[in-house]
This record gives C-alpha cells, sequence and structure tokens, in this order.
C-alpha cells in the first residue's frame, strides 16, 4: 500500500534526487519548522554531518527573518573553521523565499560558494 506524501515531501524528494553531497562539495540541507530553523552540512557518500547551526540555541533577538540570517553566517563560520568553502544548497522542499532564501544569502556573504 503505497503512503501518500505531502507536497513538501513529494517537493523534497524531487530535489533529493538531484542533489547529492560529496566530500568537495557537501550538501547544505534546511530544515524550517514553525518557530526555528536548522541547517546542517552533510557529506552524503560518507553519511556524515561535517557542520550545523540552529536557531533553538540562539537568543530571539528579532523577527524570525533576522534570525535566519544569524543561523546562515555560523553555519558558514563552522564550515570554513572545518575547510570546506564550496557546498550545494538542499532547500528541503520549501520555498526559496523568506526564512531560507534569508539563511541562503547570510550563508554566501559569509564566505559559502553556491
Amino acid at each position: 500500500m503505497q503512503q501518500k506524501l505531502t507536497g513538501r515531501a513529494r517537493r523534497k524528494l524531487r530535489i533529493r534526487k538531484k542533489v547529492q553531497g560529496t566530500t568537495a562539495r557537501p550538501r547544505l540541507a534546511v530544515f524550517r519548522s514553525a518557530k526555528h530553523i536548522y541547517a546542517q552540512v552533510i557529506d552524503d557518500t560518507q553519511g556524515t554531518t561535517i557542520a550545523h547551526a540552529s536557531s533553538v540555541a540562539k537568543s530571539g533577538d528579532g523577527n524570525k527573518v533576522d534570525v535566519a540570517k544569524s543561523v546562515g553566517s555560523a553555519v558558514a563560520k563552522a564550515c570554513i573553521d572545518k575547510g570546506v568553502e564550496q557546498v550545494v544548497f538542499d532547500r528541503g522542499g520549501y520555498q526559496y523565499h523568506g526564512r531560507v532564501r534569508a539563511l541562503a544569502e547570510s550563508a554566501r556573504e559569509a564566505g559559502l560558494k553556491f
């Protein structure tokens, strides 16, 4: 019996067929909940997480978009400290708008290339 998927789950699977993180270019995956935003950099060939950042540990100064910008710069700083400068962006089925876009642009400004 086939399970019915939500729209975001279908989009996520469609994106994951095309986006694959390697050792040279790991995958920057974004998850967005109602209150928080999470970002992790994953090497899919080894199945390991290289760096991560979330808004859970951060104090909520400003609105959600401002918090997403700080998470993007934090994950970029963690990647650069580990020697990773290039990533592929996995928006996780979310629209590239609002908090997801703010995180991506902040990571680019902090030095990540994608």
